[in-house]
């Protein structure tokens, strides 16, 4: 059985952490699988944007798989940490919009795997947190630096020292996801929201992420400066021609990437 799955609805490629006996816990060749998939799908050109779940009804990602963990000299923990950190900041800069479906518990490393996609979707059963100072470490895949970027920095300092775990309800109160859904709803919610990303222009969203994420981490001058680097990239693309035809026919526009 496959760690990590990946399948296809129309432009919307479909990442499951596949191991949903261990409530989808990554050990290393789930980590190198996902890393698989993701530098696989970062340059595919069907793919206009990129959902990321987990198997089963309990779990989204349990973080690292700790029995694999308890066997590892300190040699083999570095490098797993640096792999996790590296697959998850691939996944944040991965050029299409990434929807994170929470379908359930996300703990240390599953937390860290949503905050390093660009909206996250949480049924109303999931809970989140970055517990692992209650295990004598800290997060290593970016929880320190994502988390206070969305929920500031206080809030970010209390749930960290605290290991506090946050239901769904709190966490879109937070600004942690963007929606709650019922129960088994946020697959299914996440394809309905990428597909009406894939109605837009492909290269604009990929532009348009490209100058909020870079725009963010610099000052208002040089994010406007981004900003209007982006769109010069747009203006000789055949996408922006069929955008204004379309508009002038009234019709809907037919998106190529071009």
């Amino acid at each position: 059985m496959a760690p990590v799955v990946t399948e296809w609805k129309e432009h919307t490629a479909i990442v499951t952490i596949n191991r949903p006996e261990v409530h989808n816990a990554l050990n290393m060749p789930a980590l190198q699988a996902l890393q698989s998939a993701i530098e696989t799908l970062t340059d595919h050109p069907k793919a206009r944007a990129v959902i990321i779940t987990g198997a089963g009804e309990k779990a989204f990602c349990a973080g690292a798989d700790l029995k694999e963990r308890r066997t590892m000299d300190d040699r083999e923990v570095r490098r797993f940490i640096r792999l996790i950190r590296d697959t998850f900041t691939r996944i944040e800069q991965m050029p299409q919009p990434v929807i994170a479906a929470i379908n359930g518990f996300a703990f240390g490393g599953g937390t860290e795997l949503a905050l390093a996609c660009d909206i996250r979707i949480a049924e109303q059963h999931a809970v989140m947190g970055l517990t692992e100072t209650s295990l004598g470490i800290i997060p290593g895949a970016g929880g320190t630096q994502r988390l206070p970027r969305l929920v500031g920095k206080a809030k970010a300092k209390e749930w960290i020292f605290t290991a506090q775990k946050i239901t769904a309800s709190e966490a879109e109160k937070r600004g942690l996801v963007n929606e709650v859904t019922e129960k088994g709803k946020a697959l299914e919610t996440a394809c309905r929201l990428a597909g009406r990303i894939g109605e837009n222009a492909p290269l604009a969203v990929r532009q348009a992420k490209l100058a909020i994420d870079r725009g963010l981490e610099t000052d208002l001058m040089t994010g406007l400066a981004l900003e209007t680097s982006a769109y010069e990239t747009l203006i000789p693309t055949k996408d922006r021609q069929e955008g204004l035809k379309a508009f002038e026919e009234k019709r809907k526009p037919r998106y190529t990437g071009e």
